[in-house]
Formats: structure tokens, sequence, C-alpha cells
């Protein structure tokens, strides 16, 4: 297949399927390597981006999909007339943050880390569609485990967990590995 009709096909799965596609298996089906593919997304992604298309190519871990840019929110919204998402809570980023650095993670590990019940919270979120149940720990009780879903990518505008910030060190372990330091010096 020619290049040009590779990336419209591409354009063609990634428009219809509305939702993120795992590259291999755009790859396994138009039957190209994944590198291949991946190049073809690439070059896709570019073409739009020059043509300062109302479109892009979002990638998010090991999956793309095409959206609408951030720049046009406002009038796709209120040509759809769909209201605007209530913002977060800081609870809310609170356990978005301790799942997604943790997970998957327990309700009650999240609960313990924060010191209040987060049964409202978590239910909110995985209404979102942030975090989303990835299963059940074989301890007593089978505790279901969170974690976050490509939404949480998407809302956030990264394509991967890799991409979020680190986190700061505490006062007490600065200072710990401060005098550390100074005694191996020493």
């Amino acid at each position: 297949m020619k290049a040009s009709k590779l990336q419209a096909a591409v354009e063609a799965i990634l428009f219809a399927s509305g939702e993120p596609v795992e590259l291999d298996k755009i790859a396994e089906v138009l039957e190209i390597e994944p590198e291949v593919c991946e190049q073809v997304i690439l070059n896709l992604s570019a073409k739009l981006d020059e043509r300062n298309s109302g479109i892009c190519v979002l990638k998010l871990d090991n999956m793309y999909q095409l959206s609408s840019r951030t720049e046009y929110a406002e009038v796709i919204r209120d040509v759809l007339e769909l209201r605007k998402n209530t913002p977060l809570s800081a609870a809310a980023f609170e356990v978005l943050a301790v799942i997604a650095y943790n997970q998957p993670v327990t309700k009650s590990f999240v609960e313990q880390i924060r010191g209040v019940d987060c049964s409202g919270v978590i239910s909110t979120l995985c209404q979102k569609k942030l975090i989303e149940e990835k299963g059940r720990l074989d301890l007593p009780g089978r505790p279901l485990v969170y974690g976050t879903t490509p939404d949480f990518l998407r809302c956030f505008s990264i394509s991967s967990l890799d991409e979020l910030p680190e986190l700061p060190q505490k006062e007490a372990e600065i200072q710990d590995s401060e005098s550390t330091e100074e005694s191996v010096t020493e």
C-alpha cells in the first residue's frame, strides 16, 4: 500500500474508532510493522499540524486517537450544547494523585494516606472515568484495586504516566540524606 493510502487508512481508523487504538492493532490490520505504523501516524500528525487542522493526533501511552484541539473546546461545547464539566475538588485531586503515583492501589491505601474516608471521591472519579477498577487483591475480603484510565492521560494532556512530575521530597528525607552525605565525607 502506498504511503498516502496508509496515512488515509490510519486517519480513517482513528476517526471511526472514537476511542484510543493500540499501535500494534493498527499495524496488524494494515499488515505493516509497528515502527512503520508509528511513522505513518507521526506523519499524519505533522500534516494536521501543518494545515492548522481543528483536529490533532493524541498519543496515550501506546495508543493513538484523533481529538479536537483544545482551543476549539468552547465553540464545540456551544454547538453541541454541552455543559462544562464541574472542576475536580481538592480532595479529588489528592485521591487522583495518590492513585496515579502508586497504582494499582486499594481504597484503604488511599484512605490511610489521606486519613479520611474516600468512598465518595473514588466513586466520583470512577464516574468521570479518570480511574477504574483494575482487579482484586488475593487478600481476605478481596479488596478492589484502582488505577488511572486513558481518559486520565487525555484529561491531563500526557501520553504516559512517566510524564507525571516528580514528587517533592519531604523535609525529613532531605535532612536525612544531607546528614548521610556529611557523615560519608567526614
